[in-house]
């Protein structure tokens, strides 16, 4: 592989989603996102609630997918993406990220003490990062309100 590409690879508990050359990734770390270029010093992070992105080699930005946790490796010249959850924005269903919004937004705001508020905040969290990568690719305003 030559010193400009990156292998950038995908995996969920249920599938391979992605082994594809890149440019550049940039991914949705615990604490805040990372860029990883071809020869970044190897590490081992653990992945927070975001969008993950990248370039291929033709330096277009080549999709976007909505990650929900995991840990990737980098390498200098690969990038493995364990994630519990990732998504193509194709394959995000907004009407239904929108419910789950809406439902976690409703527990939040509701005021009974016994909402496990972590859980509900994470739902929100999921369910506007779905949101805002669907809409991204296709185009639409991206509004979290």
């Amino acid at each position: 592989m030559s010193a400009e590409a990156i292998e950038l690879v995908i995996v969920t508990p249920k599938r391979q989603l992605l082994r594809e050359r890149a440019s550049e990734v940039q991914l949705p770390g615990a604490d805040g996102y990372l860029g990883v270029l071809p020869g970044h010093a190897p590490l081992i992070t653990e992945l927070g609630i975001g969008e993950l992105s990248y370039h291929g080699l033709s330096g277009k930005e080549s999709a976007h997918m909505a990650i929900l946790s995991g840990f990737a490796e980098v390498l200098p010249d690969r990038v493995t993406v364990l994630a519990e959850t990732a998504e193509f924005a194709h394959e995000i269903d907004v009407a239904r990220a929108e419910a789950a919004r809406a439902r976690a937004e409703k527990r939040l705001a509701s005021g009974d003490t016994n909402i496990d508020w972590d859980r509900a905040s994470v739902s929100l969290q999921r369910a506007l990062i779905r949101i805002q990568v669907a809409r991204k690719r296709r185009g639409a305003p991206v509004n979290s309100a």
